[in-house]
């Protein structure tokens, strides 16, 4: 958590001020400055001893991808973080599960993360507003956890992936008008931890939906040019398509 700075959260993460307006927004600015730290691409090990970090709300991922790799008994799976998650990564390694677990963290994509400690925590409730919102993007990550979960119970490696990326694209797709780009870089071992599967069956089916037209690699982002697939609709999770746009950070382009 070396090579910190201060940053103005409300700025860099504006949604967190939806619900402010007038002097109080200027007041928020002011009073929710943070640290935040860079993390590169690569390895990443948590802090384990800053007692001001476990008092506090966590870390708020204002750029960036990483992954959270939990492993039982030698099986791994993965959950994947992106801007505007909020994680507390040095609250499951407690020690206190019954099922001996082994974890890893990786950056995907260089990151900029706000450190909302303790001091920062008690300036801001002053806004329960801005606490709604960091509670609401709790429960949807847990919501995404869910959803995955879903996801590996289909029988089919395409599917799967299809479903897993039309879920990436609800959260930080962007419609454009050949499809929606979701712009994020990930290697097919971390995608084939995401979906239960081994890498080269998620080579393969990669393969097979970019000949459908489904899933394609732009060699910048992925591209979704068709429909979410139809068992995705069913479990409630798509709310964009290439005609549309919703979600928290989509953003529709000419």
């Amino acid at each position: 958590m070396a090579n910190s700075s201060s940053c103005q959260v409300l700025v860099e993460d504006p949604e967190l001020a939806e619900h402010l307006q007038g002097e109080r927004l200027v007041a928020a600015r002011r009073d929710t400055m943070a640290r935040c730290v860079e993390l590169p691409a690569g390895p990443w090990q948590p802090p384990e001893d800053a007692e001001t970090l476990k008092l506090g709300i966590g870390l708020l991922i204002l750029r960036g991808l990483v992954v959270r790799h939990v492993g039982v008994a030698g099986r791994f799976g993965a959950e994947l973080l992106g801007e505007g998650d909020v994680m507390c990564p040095w609250q499951w390694e407690d020690g206190n599960s019954t099922l001996p677990r082994a974890g890893r963290w990786r950056v995907l994509q260089a990151c900029r993360i706000a450190v909302l400690d303790a001091d920062f925590t008690q300036r801001l409730g002053r806004y329960p507003e801005i606490v709604s919102t960091l509670f609401t993007r709790s429960l949807q990550r847990a919501r995404h956890v869910a959803v995955n979960m879903a996801i590996v119970q289909q029988p089919r490696i395409d599917i799967r992936l299809h479903m897993l990326f039309w879920e990436l694209a609800d959260r930080w797709g962007t419609v454009r008008q050949d499809g929606v780009h979701v712009p994020i870089q990930i290697t097919h071992a971390t995608l084939a931890d995401l979906v239960a599967a081994r890498r080269p069956t998620v080579t393969k089916a990669l393969g097979e939906l970019a000949e459908r037209a489904a899933v394609l690699w732009t060699g910048e982002d992925w591209l979704l040019p068709g429909e979410p697939p139809a068992e995705l609709l069913e479990v409630g999770s798509v709310a964009v398509s290439a005609n549309g746009d919703s979600g928290r950070h989509k953003r529709p382009k000419a």
